[in-house]
């Protein structure tokens, strides 16, 4: 139970009836060093029963959403009635205690928010940072899928001017053959077994497909 108020020059005790609270010196030791300096006692040392009243902290201190009047985790005492000489010291360690809190906790959040962003990249390769980068991406894509498509229709036009010119190399070695300009049985040799063992007919056949193929439509 509290009995005075630690602060020099002041003069409250502890009276139930009167609305003035008391509260402890932080066990933070940062904090506790903090209002020890501000109290401006000399060899001032707060123990375990020492007390500040409510008459030294601002209204903003204060956490009302209780049953009971509380300090807010970041509040330090800023209201004393000091010397001349002491009073003309700039009270500034509220602002840069705070300052310092927030710096604090922001650089963790911070830390988590970039590891998180890391690892859903890492996971979902396939995900964009934004819209740009994906429209970026689609026309490049698209871009690609056109030069293949133009390359597929270059091979396949290759393809059939080589099949035209298998036909034909056939047909005419086939009827050097038949017309015993060549010796029997050559074209199993100078041909790949798959054409060798068609008849004549069949590539005649083949090679007028191929002809109609390429006439123009009137």
């Amino acid at each position: 139970m509290p009995t005075n108020c630690a602060a020099a020059g002041c003069a409250t005790t502890y009276n139930k009836h009167i609305n003035i609270s008391f509260h402890r010196f932080p066990l933070d030791p940062k904090r506790r060093k903090e209002w020890v300096r501000l109290v401006r006692r000399k060899n001032f040392v707060p123990g375990k029963h020492t007390f500040l009243c409510s008459k030294h902290f601002e209204a903003s201190c204060f956490d009302l959403t209780g049953q009971t009047r509380r300090l807010k985790m970041d509040a330090v005492p800023t209201i004393f009635d000091f010397c001349t000489h002491i009073k003309s010291m700039k009270l500034k360690s509220r602002n840069i205690l705070k300052k310092n809190n927030s710096c604090t906790s922001a650089e963790p959040s911070t830390l988590k928010s970039n590891i998180s962003s890391q690892q859903v990249l890492l996971e979902h390769s396939y995900a964009f940072r934004n819209p740009m980068e994906a429209k970026k991406r689609i026309i490049k894509l698209e871009k690609e899928i056109a030069s293949l498509r133009r390359k597929m229709k270059t091979c396949l036009q290759k393809e059939r001017r080589a099949t035209r010119r298998w036909i034909k190399a056939t047909c005419l070695v086939k009827n050097l053959e038949a017309s015993n300009m060549l010796p029997k049985g050559i074209s199993e040799h100078i041909l790949p077994t798959a054409l060798s063992n068609l008849p004549l007919e069949n590539f005649k056949i083949l090679e007028q497909s191929q002809q109609d193929k390429t006439l123009p439509i009137l």
